[in-house]
């Protein structure tokens, strides 16, 4: 079995977790986290240089912030699968004194997570933050971040874009999932961003796109790509074109189960889209 193949069987068992946690709550977000599921499992299983354990300082490692923390089904099940903690422990999503609260919190201590995020616009200034404290420990790894593309809306990250440039925090990979969607409707509909690509370079960063954000191969090719333009004098920004609800069909392209959870009968149909590899917990 191929490396990508093996991803993607990663791939198909965090789909299955995301909706059954959701589901089980009936409360959550799987449009986003359905959307940003092989970015997720590339990221930890292959792109990201990672210490054994968990090291809140992160010394000598590579750090990931999420900072639209409402996809947090897919951080958890990528993190859990990692072995971050035990994935039976994904059974206790959005429940009372669980540690794996809607939106990613710290003061359980659940390895993997550094900040809470959920406050939206914030995760940018954090990522920035960490990069540069790497650079005055002399530590030679990366940090990235992921962003939605609704997440663009709120002014502070536009700020923060705007210092990391005049800064030079090269050491930072920012990646935007651009699925054109939002709570309320399309990003277009809400409030038009324009180009994107051309606003982070007018801002002074190296931008490159990732076409296919819903393909492991293309995934891995472009974010080698990106931690090639690390070092050179710019921050990094990715954008990874994404389709909302990928991998299942009726959430698939619209904006609709962002944050709905399927019934007992979508539920059935969507796993049987995606039959089970790696089993679930």
């Amino acid at each position: 079995m191929s490396k990508i193949e093996e991803l993607q069987d990663v791939v198909v068992q965090t789909r299955r977790d995301i909706l059954r946690m959701v589901h089980k709550v009936n409360s959550g977000h799987p449009g986003g986290s359905l959307g940003c599921t092989e970015f997720f499992v590339s990221l930890y299983h292959e792109i990201m240089e990672l210490k054994e354990g968990f090291h809140m300082d992160g010394m000598g490692e590579d750090l990931f912030f999420l900072s639209n923390g409402h996809i947090s089904p897919v951080y958890y099940s990528v993190l859990a699968r990692k072995g971050y903690f035990p994935v039976e422990e994904l059974n206790t999503f959005r429940l009372i004194n669980s540690r794996l609260q809607g939106h990613p919190t710290t003061h359980e201590g659940l390895p993997g997570i550094r900040i809470a995020s959920g406050s939206l616009g914030q995760g940018m200034s954090v990522a920035i933050g960490a990069a540069q404290a790497k650079k005055l420990n002399n530590d030679i790894n990366i940090v990235y971040s992921l962003h939605g593309d609704g997440e663009l809306q709120e002014g502070q990250n536009w700020e923060a874009i705007m210092y990391a440039a005049g800064k030079k925090v090269d050491n930072l990979i920012s990646t935007i999932d651009l699925n054109g969607q939002q709570i309320d409707g399309s990003t277009d509909d809400v409030l038009p961003m324009g180009d994107l690509k051309a606003k982070f370079e007018a801002f002074g960063w190296d931008v490159l796109e990732i076409k296919e954000g819903n393909s492991v191969a293309a995934i891995l090719e472009g974010m080698q790509e990106a931690k090639a333009r690390t070092g050179k004098g710019k921050p990094v920004c990715v954008l990874l074109h994404t389709i909302m609800g990928n991998g299942v069909d009726f959430m698939m392209y619209t904006h609709a189960w962002h944050g709905k959870a399927p019934n007992d009968e979508q539920l059935e149909n969507a796993l049987q889209q995606n039959p089970a590899t790696l089993g679930d917990y």
